[in-house]
């Protein structure tokens, strides 16, 4: 007779419940799909604008999921109204369910009060990604972008998402996303604040 303790359950058949085993997928493995993800979407395009453009609309697909598994996983989810909570609902709570660490740093842009940024020094998506010369200008990071701008259009703010490489001596693969608001948000959140 099989033990049931050592009885090893598919993956399709486990609770979607946060716990012992949900987040099990190898480094190996994720780099390699999404490289693969890279190379399949390269051949169906012009240029890098047009690379970049597809990775962000399939980043936006597994964002809409990704917000919906974290929310129903989250034992105090609530609808944020607000900008700066919804953003650091991204720093901190959707950056752990996807890259299990949360984004190294949120900050609101000095020249536009509708733009903020959030980066991360060691981003996990871009660690075995490489691009040949012709590809300099290319940022694999606009697929997170696709996946933030799903979340914020979800959850209603809507904005405009862009992955920029930062790159420093001490952090060579630094990746920042800059967010700008929708004019209608900003309105929002005057109003908020008008209270």
């Amino acid at each position: 007779m099989e033990n049931s303790s050592n009885k090893h359950v598919p993956i399709l058949d486990r609770t979607l419940a946060k716990g012992k085993g949900t987040n099990e997928t190898s480094l190996a493995a994720f780099s390699f799909l999404f490289s693969e993800l890279i190379q399949y979407s390269q051949k169906r395009v012009a240029g890098i604008a047009d690379l970049e453009k597809r990775l962000a609309n399939l980043g936006y697909r597994v964002g809409l999921r990704t917000l919906e598994l974290t929310l129903w996983r989250e034992k105090n989810a609530k609808r944020e109204t607000r900008v700066l909570q919804m953003l650091l609902f991204i720093n901190s709570t959707l950056w752990k369910a996807l890259f299990a660490k949360p984004a190294d740093s949120l900050q609101k842009s000095n020249d536009n009060d509708d733009e903020y940024m959030i980066t991360d020094n060691d981003p996990l998506i871009l660690k075995y990604i490489s691009a040949p010369k012709e590809y300099a200008s290319f940022n694999a990071g606009a697929f997170v972008a696709g996946v933030v701008e799903a979340v914020l259009d979800a959850c209603h703010f809507p904005s405009r998402v862009t992955a920029h490489s930062t790159a420093t001596d001490q952090f060579p693969s630094c990746m920042t996303l800059l967010i700008k608001f929708d004019k209608s948000v900003m309105q929002r959140e005057r109003a908020f604040e008008g209270r």
